[in-house]
């Protein structure tokens, strides 16, 4: 099958290319102005932009078929929630809620009467807050028990200096009031009674009911307005939350990356114009680098107009692409500007701009292919929020190759005839070629230029044939490089088995955010105990059989053996109807006593009655509640996560899954890292599909693969030594940046092909003497442009950046010195190969 044939494309495609380029170049204000004129179309696009916009943390950041989401449907369908008896640790998901941390200004202890009144004080001007016409407070909207409001039982406890304060479990009435969420920093005596706290934390629970919606985001509002003039108590230092905080924070900022997006453009266009001055003033490419950068920002308004105008949801993550972009943009203007370079001055323009596509394009096309398949796989994530991310820049990068093609291409054809007609770069006026004596130095070093009779090469490319290539080739220097390789990659390899896992939420809003400063307080504070989490029995279950009942309680009994539960904190229905029928003498291994009773139980404990799901004689599904401990990072959070999933599935006398509202944002951790893995593994394939296709050369192909995985495993071991986790924000990053490890490679390796110079190290002088200067500009440009994002607020910039710079940097190595030096020593280029008339290749 002739398709199958190693390179079966690389031969018909140059040609094709060339014909473009002459066409482009015969005709080019045409294929100037329909881009622009797309992009005036397209780009209208963004007025849609607001009501597009989907950052729902749940929706967007976990796993669309996450477990977690299954158990709160079992959980919702099972134990119906009862308004009229609210139980935070019942809960299916957060309701409304707001919450404030007051912490001595002094490091003091908060139980002190001048610490705690000024926390009283607080506390009745949050009560005294009024909505809907001053109609409706606290009292009306709160969540009740019983008909009475919710409160916070320990101000009561602070205020009556008979109350002695046990730790972590203080009875209060004739209840039990778990104080490890209301009280941090505690110091307590040998008898458990609190000696003094750092912190206190009150919670505002209201109403969950959506006929009131408006009326409960009106409190919540009105709750941050108070606490935001409440930071400048004289003897607390006040941190405070909402359960629309994060949302929000999110929904505020999506759009915050696009200033950031303007000023790395400018910086990119900056270095761009720098690094194209040439001393001539007619061969200078000023405005060649400054259309090149505008191709690319073309790119980003047409496809992200276009999705916007067809509906494609804009989460917080797009925000990225057009850094993508404008890398995968610098990289095809410099190679496109350094194959223009090469060709002859004297021929017309169209000539010499087929001879550039013949080139370049088909170098481009390779890494733009790969691009592309990668991203078309992404769409298919477990995540919505990468799946839209991989639309938007698969988008861009079809209409980032097009500008290229069409667009920039143009450009460079109307500044190469302006070249013809030795008009300056800046004015367009034409100027003599010759200095003369009639005028000053000035206006010889300004106005004169054009000499074809000048290198065209800039000195960096000198720089690279003369120098560094020679330099390069040396036996020494060679064995130097394979040294320096098995060290980058021990130390990649030792790095990846300590990258972690894990997401702090705070890492979703900006570092100034009231959210952030909440978030850090309760991690030191409040990270003595964790979240409650229910142990569900799925099945039904014989409880009045004792031997079942027994095997049952060994599965609870591991529970509370697990490293991140109190094994003495911990609530059962069944234990407690247990001691309530030894009591009262009631046989409880009869089925029918223990089915009787089970209502008269619930009468005197009616938060039980939500914990059983009984119905025609039978309990169809039960729960228990156990208290997690020292959870104080997300790696811990990810351990504890792992470690109660796997008892609860070692148990084999009943089906048993565990459940708490944040296990669905920990479901991104079960399939993370898989993704991850898979995401490479495709790339490396489609990189493979593509070389084998476009380059000629079997073991080349092969190379260009290798420094795929050879980049990756660098990425992935300094993610480690520069505290980057792997979640499910990095992930979407991580995959992004990898997929360009292959470009330098790619370009590096195809010009090593087509050189027809008689032995490899000649071949590959010539390769870095082509192609050395535009790798260094792509990457260096790439670099500064997103360097602007590791001064962001925002977790996700600072990330991406820091991703990126890896990716770039590692490519830039293995273009420059790894994979030169390797094609010197192991390729199977062959002589009739290098004489083949078909192949492109790139003019000296």
């Amino acid at each position: 099958m002739g398709w199958m044939r190693i390179g079966c494309l690389s031969r018909p495609l140059p040609g094709l290319f060339a014909k473009l380029g002459f066409t482009i170049g015969s005709y080019p204000s045409g294929f100037f102005i329909i881009p622009l004129l797309v992009t005036a179309v397209l780009g209208g696009g963004f007025v849609f932009l607001h009501e597009r916009q989907d950052n729902d943390l749940e929706r967007q950041f976990t796993p669309i078929k996450g477990p977690s989401k299954a158990a709160r449907d079992f959980v919702r369908e099972n134990f119906p929630y009862d308004d009229s008896m609210f139980s935070e640790d019942r809960l299916y998901g957060r309701g409304y809620f707001a919450s404030f941390i007051a912490v001595s200004t002094s490091g003091r202890n908060v139980l002190e009467e001048h610490v705690y009144q000024d926390i009283f004080r607080l506390n009745n001007r949050i009560l005294n807050i009024k909505v809907s016409n001053q109609t409706l407070g606290l009292n009306e909207l709160c969540a009740k028990v019983d008909g009475k409001c919710f409160t916070n039982a320990i101000l009561e406890m602070m205020s009556s200096n008979e109350t002695v304060i046990n730790y972590p479990m203080q009875t209060y009435g004739s209840t039990l009031v778990f104080m490890g969420s209301v009280l941090g920093g505690v110091v307590t005596d040998a008898n458990s009674i609190v000696k003094s706290a750092q912190a206190v934390k009150l919670f505002y629970y209201l109403e969950d009911q959506e006929s009131m919606a408006e009326d409960l985001r009106s409190w919540l509002r009105r709750f941050k307005e108070l606490m935001m003039d409440s930071t400048n108590e004289t003897n607390i230092d006040v941190s405070y939350y909402t359960s629309k905080s994060k949302q929000g924070e999110i929904d505020s900022h999506t759009t915050d990356g696009f200033p950031l997006f303007l000023i790395t453009y400018a910086c990119a266009i900056g270095f761009s114009v720098i690094s194209c001055l040439r001393a001539d003033n007619v061969r200078n490419k000023v405005w060649v680098a400054v259309f090149g950068v505008l191709s690319a920002g073309l790119a980003v308004l047409s496809s992200f107009g276009f999705l916007l105008y067809i509906g494609v949801p804009f989460v917080i993550t797009v925000a990225n692409s057009p850094f993508i972009i404008l890398g995968i943009g610098l990289n095809n203007m410099f190679i496109l500007v350094s194959d223009w370079e090469h060709t002859n001055l004297m021929d017309p323009v169209p000539k010499r701009l087929a001879h550039t596509y013949k080139e370049a394009i088909m170098s481009i096309t390779i890494t733009v292919l790969t691009d592309i398949l990668k991203f078309s796989i992404g769409i298919k994530s477990d995540f919505p929020s990468m799946q839209s991310f991989c639309l938007y820049t698969c988008a861009s990068i079809i209409f980032c190759y097009c500008y290229t093609i069409t667009f920039f291409g143009a450009f460079l054809a109307l500044n190469g005839r302006r070249e013809a007609s030795n008009r300056h770069w800046l004015t367009c006026m034409r100027i003599p070629t010759d200095t003369s004596d009639h005028y000053c130095d000035l206006y010889n070093s300004c106005c004169v230029g054009g000499d074809t009779t000048v290198d065209k090469k800039s000195p960096a490319s000198h720089f690279f044939k003369d120098y560094y290539g020679p330099f390069l080739i040396k036996p020494l220097i060679k064995g130097a490089v394979i040294f320096l390789y098995v060290t980058y990659l021990t130390i990649s390899i030792y790095g990846c088995f300590h990258v972690q896992q894990g997401i702090e939420l705070r890492d979703l809003a900006a570092d100034n955010s009231h959210v952030t400063r909440f978030n850090r307080k309760d991690r030191q504070y409040f990270s003595d105990y964790g979240p409650s989490v229910m142990v569900i029995v799925e099945d039904t279950f014989p409880y009045w059989d004792k031997q079942m009942r027994l095997n049952l309680q060994v599965c609870v009994e591991d529970f509370k053996r697990a490293q991140f539960v109190d094994s003495n904190l911990y609530t059962s229905w069944l234990e407690s109807y247990l001691a309530y029928g030894q009591e009262r003498g009631l046989n409880l291994e009869d089925k029918y006593v223990f089915l009787e009773n089970l209502f008269p139980f619930f009468d005197l404990f009616p938060l039980f009655k939500q914990d059983v799901n009984i119905t025609d004689d039978a309990i169809h599904a039960s729960r228990i509640f156990i208290r997690t401990v020292d959870i104080n990072n997300a790696s811990k959070e990810l351990s504890m996560f792992n470690s109660l999933k796997s008892i609860a599935g070692r148990c084999s006398v009943a089906s048993l899954s565990i459940y708490h509202q944040d296990f669905i944002f920990y479901d991104q951790y079960g399939v993370v890292v898989s993704s991850t893995i898979k995401n490479v593994f495709v790339i490396t394939a489609a990189m493979l599909l593509v070389s084998f296709l476009l380059i000629p050369d079997p073991l080349c192909s092969l190379w260009v693969t290798c420094s795929i995985g050879s980049v990756t495993v660098g990425v992935t071991g300094f993610m480690a030594f520069w505290n980057i986790t792997l979640d499910s924000i990095s992930m979407i990053i991580y995959t992004a940046c990898i997929g360009f490890t292959v470009d330098f490679s790619a370009h590096m390796s195809y010009a090593f092909i087509c050189s027809k110079k008689p032995n490899p190290d000649d071949k590959v002088v010539e390769a870095i003497s082509n192609l050395g200067y535009p790798i260094v500009q792509g990457a260096l440009s790439t670099i500064l442009g997103a360097s602007v994002l590791a001064i962001s607020e925002f977790h996700t910039f600072r990330t991406f950046f820091k991703l990126y710079f890896l990716v770039m940097f590692f490519g830039m190595v293995h273009g420059l010195v790894f994979i030169p030096v390797v094609l010197t020593l192991f390729t199977c280029s062959s002589q009739k190969s290098k004489n083949k008339e078909d192949i492109s290749t790139i003019s000296k």
